[in-house]
């Protein structure tokens, strides 16, 4: 793994195209990945947009298909960007598009979210900044002609994520809301904003709150009373999206009862580690002993940022010296509050350049104010190292043998996650989990996922609940959630509404790691006795971020 740029080779030369031509149609893409030349605009979200960018990937995959790989690397490109072309034409044909609007990943969220991840170092930043916030409104009416073209069609997200969204937007725009604040701090880190750009930020900031209040009465007012009753999407369409986030095709049936044992393997490793902490405790009451204890209580989101950034460099530096190659680049993670408070905890990776680090979210609700370390170590080392961080960045860095597409843009939420539920087992082997407090919380994280598989798929294919009362809906799914989740009840319903909004991705965590172990158990097979697990992480990451049915062939001669 190497930072010296590979020589393109014709592949390489059209994988690097296609990142230029997202960049340019993906504005907020061209943001994450560091290119700049993007950054006072948006995306079309209109209909019109989102032809062109599906007639660019039909464009784009033509010519892929008539080049020839030189070496194994392009090998897995070919595989993999041909697999992410035709699933981006699949899921544009089957309207996907019209529906996009959800809790989490959608136009409704990154239209605010591009300003988290925004340079903001200087006067000339904040000119950027003023520019973008400018194009938020033609962006947005973008968005309600493809969402009006949906109700014309008939092709609609559920009410719940309507209603949802509305309430998240009122957090955006209030008078101590997202713009208001953004625009009240706004000031570059050499000095003031020149009096005339802190109006036009100000002035530009207005102009997107009110923007996004017709986004929300347009949603209340047409979307709503048109949106379906169901949140189940169906078999069909939900094994769209299980492939577009695992990078694999996997049998639905068999992991929903896969995940059903998985879930009961848990509770019972759960119950066990509870009697270590306390002996006859359940689960519950172990959770108590440890909540009233105030040793384990961080007090505040400035005591939660300051505790993740020491315990996230203590992790770096200490398997820096003893289980990975960690490049001094990459050695740097940020630990940041999300300047929003939906609940969820996020990774965003590093720029191009690694101008912007690695970075490690965590969107705390509102009214949460103690956080238990013991629940959130596993966290730590889920998003930053050897979890999230590890991985992406160690992508990023590696130009000796990957193009563009792959260092920056390639990868399914399976890989990512699967990677990272992956890691977290490996610390426990690795002695950084030795406390039962802190495996119990690890547990509870593992736990959560493996609901989620079952919670998932048993919710969008109607599956029959398993007490057998009726089949799986929203209110079944919440209850279910609070039985097995030890955390805030904000966040176990945000988790929910997140998981009818956005089919296929809650399960491709556990799933993910499931496909990680069997690549990593045929691996070690294949090798026998010359088989080393440093060796197989090196070589499974220096893969890059790649779908996992693309993973398996890249490792494996079977």
């Amino acid at each position: 793994m190497t930072e010296s740029p590979r020589t393109p080779t014709p592949v390489d030369t059209i994988a690097d195209a296609w990142v230029d031509t997202l960049a340019e149609l993906d504005p907020y893409l061209a943001t994450y990945i560091g290119r700049s030349e993007y950054n006072d605009r948006y995306p079309d979200f209109s209909p019109d947009g989102q032809q062109q960018l599906v007639d660019a990937a039909r464009s784009t995959l033509t010519a892929l298909d008539g080049a020839v790989p030189v070496d194994a690397i392009d090998e897995v490109t070919k595989e993999d960007l041909g697999r992410e072309l035709r699933l981006a034409i699949e899921t544009h044909d089957a309207k996907w598009y019209l529906r996009d609007l959800n809790v989490i990943a959608s136009p409704a969220q990154d239209l605010r979210a591009a300003y988290d991840i925004m340079p903001s170092d200087t006067a000339d930043d904040w000119s950027v900044i003023a520019a973008r916030l400018k194009a938020l409104p033609s962006a947005v009416d973008g968005y309600v002609a493809r969402l009006r073209e949906g109700i014309a069609q008939g092709v609609v997200p559920a009410r719940r994520q309507v209603s949802e969204v509305v309430t998240q937007i009122g957090r955006y725009t209030s008078d101590t809301g997202f713009f208001a604040a953004f625009a009240a701090d706004a000031a570059p880190k050499d000095g003031q904003l020149p009096a005339s750009l802190a109006r036009e930020i100000a002035d530009n900031s207005n102009a997107a709150r009110v923007a996004y209040d017709e986004l929300a009465s347009f949603l209340s007012n047409e979307l709503a009373p048109e949106a379906g009753e169901e949140d189940a999407v169906g078999r069909e369409l939900y094994a769209l999206r299980s492939r577009r986030f695992l990078g694999a095709t996997i049998d639905l049936d068999e992991t929903y009862e896969w995940g059903v044992e998985e879930l009961a393997r848990m509770v019972a490793e759960q119950e066990s580690i509870a009697r270590e902490i306390k002996a006859g405790a359940s689960v519950e009451e172990a959770v108590a002993f440890l909540e009233a204890d105030p040793s384990r209580k961080l007090h505040g989101t400035k005591a939660l940022q300051e505790w993740m950034q020491i315990t996230s460099d203590r992790a770096v530096e200490e398997l820096g010296r003893t289980h990975f190659d960690i490049p001094e680049k990459i050695r740097t993670l940020e630990c940041m509050i999300a300047p929003t408070q939906e609940g969820g905890i996020y990774y965003t990776g590093p720029t191009d350049d690694f101008s912007r680090p690695g970075r490690m979210w965590w969107s705390v609700p509102e009214g949460v104010t103690e956080f238990d370390t013991w629940r959130e170590l596993t966290t730590v080392y889920h998003e930053g190292v050897p979890g999230h961080h590890l991985q992406i960045a160690q992508a990023v860095y590696n130009r000796g043998e990957l193009n563009s597409w792959r260092r920056l843009v390639a990868g399914t939420s399976g890989h990512a996650e699967g990677w990272a539920l992956y890691a977290e087992r490996l610390m426990e082997q690795l002695g950084y989990l030795d406390d039962p407090a802190d495996r119990l919380g690890m547990l509870d994280g593992q736990r959560m996922r493996a609901a989620r598989v079952v919670l998932d798929i048993g919710v969008h294919l109607r599956k029959p609940r398993l007490d057998g009362e009726g089949v799986w809906d929203h209110d079944y799914a919440l209850a279910f959630m609070r039985r097995n989740v030890n955390m805030s009840d904000e966040f176990v319903q945000f988790e929910v509404n997140r998981y009818l909004g956005w089919p296929g991705q809650a399960p491709a965590y556990k799933v993910g790691q499931r496909i990680w172990e069997q690549v990593r158990d045929d691996y070690e097979v294949e090798k026998g006795e010359d088989f080393s697990i440093k060796e197989f992480h090196k070589r499974a990451l220096d893969v890059g971020s790649v779908g996992l049915d693309t993973l398996r062939t890249a490792l494996l001669k079977g």
